[in-house]
């Protein structure tokens, strides 16, 4: 037998990977992350979610979707693999 309490007092408010974005460490290691896994789709969504924690217009990110599929596909055809690294400002 089991007892099931309701939660009528929680919160729940959605998920956005932007709101962890805050440093060009995170933004440049889940970029990475998603690089690693060869699917341009999946880049595309997280540079979406980088664009939004800096403030940038969605249309910015989609605009280039097709070459950024096209620069993947090219590298994977020559067995490299983008990499993301923070600017280093002196």
């Amino acid at each position: 037998m089991s007892m099931v309490t309701p939660m009528t007092d929680v919160l729940l408010t959605p998920y956005d990977t932007a709101d962890y974005l805050d440093s060009p460490e995170r933004i440049a290691a889940y970029l990475d992350a998603a690089l690693a896994e060869d699917d341009p789709a999946l880049v595309a969504r997280a540079l979406d979610a980088v664009a939004r924690a800096r403030g940038l217009a969605r249309g910015e990110v989609q605009a280039g979707a097709p070459q950024l599929t096209a620069v993947i596909d090219l590298l994977n055809r020559l067995g490299l693999r983008m990499s993301v690294a923070p600017l280093e400002v002196p």
